[in-house]
């Protein structure tokens, strides 16, 4: 076994394995995000590991959209230009979605993930691609909780942060 360490965290991985990250920085709406998410090649698939940091509380909202549990998604440009500060990271383009799927199986469509006092750490299977597949592409954490259904990219509001995978 390996590890990496990210900024006191460590992340094990047997060793050999390919591995690919992005490294996840806010934008103008929630400058304090950082973190990295990691793309690891196992049997059959991908691990994909999520550490963040400075994420958002929850909130219920007025008009009913919350803020968090956040949408996270892969995106098929791999940039993290912002553009209009008010709506931020539209360059990174809608879901990596490779196979043409309806929203809610695109490749990009990963679990929300939820902030506990601003972190949010955790791991997960695909079997959709491998690290390599995903060089280039961006990392996108949304306001909003996705909904899997809603077409093209599940109503999941505001890009928060980005970062563009190595």
């Amino acid at each position: 076994m390996s590890k990496i360490n990210n900024g006191g965290s460590y992340w094990f991985y047997p060793q050999g394995k390919t591995i690919t990250y992005a490294k996840i920085k806010g934008g103008p709406l929630a400058p304090s995000i950082n973190g990295i998410v990691y793309f690891v090649d196992v049997p059959n698939g991908t691990e994909v590991c999520v550490n963040i940091n400075g994420l958002p509380p929850y909130q219920a909202g007025d008009n009913g959209n919350p803020i968090g549990p956040h949408g996270f998604h892969l995106h098929e440009n791999g940039t993290c230009q912002i553009g209009d500060p008010t709506e931020p990271f539209q360059a990174a383009g809608g879901h990596w979605n490779p196979d043409n799927q309806p929203h809610g199986n695109h490749a990009g469509d990963f679990p929300v993930i939820f902030s506990n006092n601003g972190v949010a750490r955790m791991c997960f299977f695909t079997n959709r691609f491998k690290p390599w597949n995903v060089i280039g592409k961006s990392v996108i954490i949304h306001e909003n909780p996705d909904d899997y259904r809603s077409q093209p990219t599940g109503n999941a509001g505001r890009r928060l942060a980005c970062g563009v995978i190595k």
